[in-house]
Formats: C-alpha cells, sequence, structure tokens
C-alpha cells in the first residue's frame, strides 16, 4: 500500500509538472512542442514560474486550472486519467515485480523480514534448481509440439475460414456462421466428454495428434474468435481491389495470397499470439487428452509436479529446503518464452488488436 501512494504522489508531481509546462509555452507563445530547457536550469525555472502562478491566483484562473477549457484539458481530469492507469498498471506489474524480487532471494532472505523488494545478493541457485526440475529446454523443445505448431496451423486454417466467409455467397452462410460462433460462446467442458469418447475410438489418445487434429480441421482452442478476427479483416479489403485484380485474372486462390495475406499481416500475428497463449496456458484437455505423456510435453503440466519432482531430484536435501524463490523462479522461467514472443511481435500485435476490436481474456 506504500508503495502504491508514494507512485500516486509521483504522478501527481508528474503531471503538475506536465501542466506548468504547458501554461508556460501558452504564456510564452512557443508553438510546436519545440520549447526545451535543460536541468537543472529548466527544472528550477518551473519552481519559480508555479510559485508565480500561485502568486497571482483568481478564482478563474484556479478553474480554468483544476477544470480546463473543456474538462478533459485540466488538472482534475489528467489526474483521474492518471491515477486510473496507474491503478490498472500496478494491479498487472505488481505480481510480476514480487516473483521477480523473490526468485532472487535466498532461502535467508525469504524469511527475513528486514528485506522487502531488494535481495542482500543475488541467489541464482533458486533458477538452477527450478531449470533441472522443469527439465527445462528438453521439455521447451517438446512443448512446441503441442503449443507453437498447433497455433501457427489453426492461424493458417482460421485465415482460409475467414476469408470465405468474408467474400463468398453460398447457401446457409449465416447459419454456419452462427454455428461458429457458438463454439466459442458454448463452453468447451459441455462437449468435451462426446470429444474424448471419439479420439478414444480413433485411438488418439495419449497422442499428440489429439491437440494437433482439431486446429488442422479449424477446431482448435478458441479458433472461433481467430476466425472473428480474420472475417473482419478480410470485409474491411475495399471490393474495388478484388474486382481489380479479378480483371487481370486473379483466381480466388491467387486475390487471397497476392492481396489478403499481405493486408492482414496484423490479423496472423493478433490470431498467432492468442493462440500461442491460450495453447501455451492450457492444461484441462492436454492433461485429459495426453494423460500422462502430458507432464512430458507441457511445462505448465509439469510446473504442477514441481513439488514432488523436486523432492525426487534432490532426495538428499530437507524437502523443506524447496522455498517461495525456486517455485517464482520456475513460473518466472515457463512465462520467459511468452514475453519474448510477444516483444519481438508487439507492434504488430497492438495494431491488430486495434483495427479487429479484440481483446483477451
Amino acid at each position: 500500500m506504500t508503495t502504491f501512494i508514494i507512485i500516486l504522489i509521483i504522478v501527481f508531481l508528474l503531471v503538475l509538472d506536465q501542466v506548468i509546462q504547458h501554461e508556460k509555452r501558452k504564456k510564452n507563445q512557443i508553438k510546436n512542442g519545440t520549447y526545451k530547457e535543460t536541468w537543472p536550469k529548466g527544472f528550477i525555472n518551473r519552481i519559480k514560474y508555479f510559485f508565480h502562478l500561485v502568486k497571482n491566483l483568481t478564482w478563474i484562473k484556479v478553474k480554468k486550472f483544476l477544470i480546463g477549457r473543456k474538462f478533459n484539458d485540466g488538472f482534475l481530469f489528467k489526474i483521474m486519467v492518471y491515477t486510473l492507469l496507474v491503478s490498472i498498471g500496478y494491479v498487472y506489474v505488481y505480481p510480476v515485480l514480487y516473483m521477480l524480487s523473490t526468485s532472487f532471494k535466498s532461502r535467508e532472505d525469504i524469511i527475513n523480514p528486514m528485506v522487502m523488494w531488494v535481495p542482500t545478493s543475488l541467489y541464482l541457485d533458486n533458477y538452477v534448481k527450478a531449470y533441472n526440475v522443469l527439465k527445462y529446454f528438453p521439455t521447451l523443445f517438446k512443448s512446441t509440439l503441442i503449443t507453437l505448431l498447433p497455433a501457427v496451423i489453426q492461424t493458417i486454417v482460421c485465415s482460409f475460414i475467414g476469408y470465405g466467409l468474408a467474400k463468398f455467397r453460398f447457401k446457409l452462410k449465416k447459419l454456419w456462421f452462427t454455428l461458429i460462433l457458438l463454439t466459442f460462446l458454448i463452453p468447451s467442458q459441455v462437449y468435451m466428454i462426446p470429444k474424448y469418447v471419439m479420439f478414444n475410438s480413433l485411438n488418439l489418445l495419449n497422442n499428440p495428434m489429439a491437440v494437433i487434429l482439431p486446429a488442422i480441421l479449424g477446431q482448435g482452442v478458441n479458433s472461433a474468435i481467430f476466425i472473428l478476427i480474420f472475417y473482419q479483416f478480410f470485409r474491411m479489403i475495399p471490393k474495388s481491389i478484388e474486382e481489380a485484380a479479378e480483371i487481370d485474372g486473379a483466381g480466388p486462390y491467387k486475390r487471397f495470397f497476392l492481396i489478403g495475406i499481405p493486408l492482414a499481416v496484423p490479423a496472423f500475428i493478433t490470431s498467432f499470439l492468442f493462440g500461442f497463449v491460450w495453447y501455451w496456458n492450457e492444461t484441462y484437455f492436454i492433461s485429459l487428452f495426453l494423460g500422462d505423456k502430458a507432464k512430458d510435453l507441457s511445462l505448465q503440466i509439469r510446473l504442477a509436479y514441481f513439488v514432488s519432482e523436486y523432492s525426487s531430484l534432490y532426495s538428499s536435501e530437507e524437502t523443506a529446503l524447496i522455498n517461495e524463490g525456486i517455485r517464482l523462479a520456475a513460473t518466472l522461467l515457463i512465462i520467459l518464452p511468452m514475453l519474448i514472443v510477444y516483444f519481438i511481435l508487439q507492434r504488430w500485435f497492438t495494431e491488430g488488436v486495434e483495427r479487429s476490436g479484440i481483446t483477451g481474456e
């Protein structure tokens, strides 16, 4: 709570500083954002200007400062916006910072009430033990078989389906589109038992094809939402471009590959990232369909068995030596591939979300 209050105070001062700079620019009639001041002269000038404003305060100036001309340019509105953003960011960032800090703490630092955020030393043994227990790289490479491969296949298949729904007319099109969306609205647990029985009759249980085959058929994890993303993107392509390509002799496949795909790159990135994350975090149906093999093919499933695996691997040591730092180090190792992929594809992902209006869960 103390940390959050300090952050809010910093935000208040930053917003106040921005308002002062804005008022000073208007007073001096400096345009196009070319106003710059060097440290510490600029900081001292801002303090002087602030006291100058306080000294010459009137009710009209106070009202203009707090509310502004259209309210959205006033100090109160900016405080509200920044407070909301900081509050939301704090909720998401705090657990990550806590995991990062604790993962570098030794057992002595964790039980020491004087050590809060900064450990006395960077204790890397937590990561070494977590790496060994998870069998990190071997399991990571095997995880691509049930995470990366289905996500890629699902993205390609959903792009074909979305293009067909957006650009072609056929009988019962609205009915098929409604049924596709229902597969997303109906909880997957409802039809999980029939799917299990079907896979059992096809001898697909304990086989990675139980995860890959639904992606090939457009029925992967939340495939309906990706079809909707592509449908939305391909509908935005002007008909004149398609008609010009058709006049030049381009068939439907050529139009898809030469016009549709280049224009829908953000949709491909968005669908791939969402699919990859959902497959990566999926544990329910993977453990159901893959059985005992799930532990060797998924880092998430392996994390569920972390305590027992740690006890068997470090049987010579006391079980009590497994502490919160080791578990959080293992969690960060599992999150790391997601962060790397996101930072690489961040620009296209943001563009895709903005243009499609689709958000994650």
